[in-house]
């Protein structure tokens, strides 16, 4: 008997559904009562998965509805549903075609099914999130303020940046009650901020952004962070390898934390050196040690060990 597997598309005020191999369809509200009804009707028909398209901050509330519930919850990644999609045919763009593709694209690879995050975890990555989006403003208004030529103008710039580095300040502060108030979290910080070149914005980043690190092999967590390498190829044709994908957030966190290892941490310095030597273009052997960074993280999480020197 095939597994039953749930394909949500979520939009900003409805959930479209699929039930597979049954192929039954149907609609209900994005609001607590829709939710309500959804749960009913999916809790007794024992699912083995309900996957949900990451869509920009909507699925959150949708994911954590039904992972409170019970039911095995899987938050999709849309890049790859839509290449699933063209690789079935299927170029129509409706949203219950969409739910069925997710339903098929979860029944055909079998992603490994993990525990969502908890409330802390979701909590510190909003407040990472709009951390990250308060300095993308200050270095637009920043750049803005270099090109303008009234000296009026350039205080009311100078205003805005120094209002919106409060509110920088202010969030500082909650990331820091928000880890400092958890053991777990205060116990995981600590541990990643071990590793030299790992400070305290690249360590609660990962935490908040890839609550799975410590619990996955190394190729599944180089693969979430988009740092797994992948070929494109055809018959004796082999091309280029490359990395891309995954979550953009935390391979930049890591990219950071790789140039300042390169540097600073004996061990990645030795590799990053070795690569150099051996002819690898720079860019190549930076990723790489991003790559054996994220491996060594991954596993000091998962053995609960501190980062220690030979």
């Amino acid at each position: 008997m095939e597994a039953i597997v749930v394909g949500i598309d979520v939009s900003k005020n409805t959930l479209d559904v699929h039930v597979h191999p049954s192929d039954r369809a149907f609609a209900v509200a994005r609001t607590a009562e829709g939710l309500d009804a959804l749960i009913a009707e999916i809790a007794p028909l024992g699912i083995h998965a309900v996957a949900v398209e990451a869509t920009g901050g909507f699925e959150t509330v949708v994911a954590a509805s039904l992972g409170a519930a019970g039911l095995p919850v899987i938050v999709v990644n849309p890049a790859q549903v839509r290449a699933f999609a063209q690789a079935l045919g299927k170029r129509a763009k409706t949203d219950p075609i969409d739910a069925a593709v997710i339903a098929r694209f979860v029944e055909a690879t079998k992603p490994q099914i993990r525990p969502l995050a908890d409330e802390e975890t979701r909590l510190l990555a909003s407040l990472v999130t709009r951390r990250r989006q308060i300095i993308h403003m200050i270095v637009a208004e920043k750049q803005r303020q270099h090109q303008l030529s009234s000296e009026v103008l350039k205080k009311s710039a100078a205003r805005l940046i120094k209002a919106l580095e409060q509110k920088l300040n202010v969030l500082d502060i909650g990331i820091d009650d928000s880890v400092r108030g958890s053991p777990v979290w205060r116990e995981k910080e600590d541990l990643l901020q071990s590793v030299p070149g790992v400070g305290k914005v690249v360590a609660r980043s990962l935490l908040a952004e890839l609550p799975e690190l410590g619990t996955l092999t190394r190729r599944q967590i180089a693969s979430l962070a988009g740092l797994a390498p992948w070929t494109r190829q055809s018959g004796k044709w082999r091309g280029k390898s490359f990395t891309g994908g995954g979550r953009s957030g935390v391979r930049t966190v890591i990219f950071m934390a790789a140039m300042v290892g390169a540097r600073h941490n004996r061990v990645l310095k030795a590799f990053h050196q070795r690569l150099i030597a051996a002819g690898k273009p720079k860019l190549v052997a930076l990723v790489a040690v991003a790559r054996k960074l994220l491996t060594i993280l991954n596993a000091i999480l998962r053995d609960k060990t501190p980062w220690q020197t030979a």
